[in-house]
């Protein structure tokens, strides 16, 4: 069984906490996590583009010009691909990009990331994840202090703590019940507090 130490927001060591095989002792599965990001990334696609094709266009009811002796191409409308201000060749409709996985995958996934994380040593687990004063630079203060200098995600903080990350580029904060893995994989570093850790244990454990 794993253990990670428990820093203050001020960087000090606090104590440690013990981390489940089950859930943060996974071997890596490529194959499960690009399903899942892929998925992910697709359904958050809109899928609203459309444009118009030559039988949407208004106008080009008339022929041009006769069909013969002209010496120019036969041409049957101008709303044709070809012409300027003619329709789409293949036009984009609305569609869905949803993609479906299984549940058993989900949650491999998940518990791969959130491994990879403990083993690069990307996970920081803190006694407390607030700042009381709600502003940017405490909040800049206290990442650097625990070591988080490159991009952070933090779960399980309070409107204080999106509030004084808000600001930050490098600093996503969402709720537990938000945790992806695609966001996990993005961050360099996973922030969250001991009690947060143990209720993603008691979910996935």
């Amino acid at each position: 069984m794993a253990s990670v130490n428990i820093l203050s927001m001020s960087g000090k060591p606090v104590g440690t906490l013990e981390l489940a095989d089950a859930v943060f002792g996974v071997p890596m599965n490529e194959s499960a996590v690009h399903q899942v990001v892929v998925a992910q990334l697709a359904n958050r696609r809109q899928g609203t583009q459309s444009t118009l094709t030559r039988a949407e266009v208004s106008g080009g009811g008339k022929k041009p010009w006769r069909q013969k002796g002209t010496g120019r191409a036969r041409q049957g409308s101008t709303r044709s691909p070809q012409w300027r201000h003619g329709g789409i060749v293949f036009a984009p409709k609305p569609r869905s990009y949803r993609v479906s996985v299984n549940k058993k995958i989900k949650r491999l996934a998940m518990l791969c990331a959130l491994s990879d994380k403990l083993v690069n040593q990307g996970l920081l687990a803190v006694d407390a994840l607030q700042v009381e004063s709600g502003k940017t630079r405490d909040m800049a203060a206290a990442l650097t202090a625990i070591g988080a200098t490159g991009k952070a995600l933090l779960i399980g903080g309070d409107d204080m703590v999106r509030r004084a990350s808000s600001n930050l580029p490098q600093v996503v904060s969402m709720s537990v019940n938000n945790l992806n893995v695609v966001d996990i994989i993005n961050a360099d570093y996973l922030v969250a507090s001991a009690d947060t850790l143990r209720a993603i244990q008691e979910v996935y454990a």
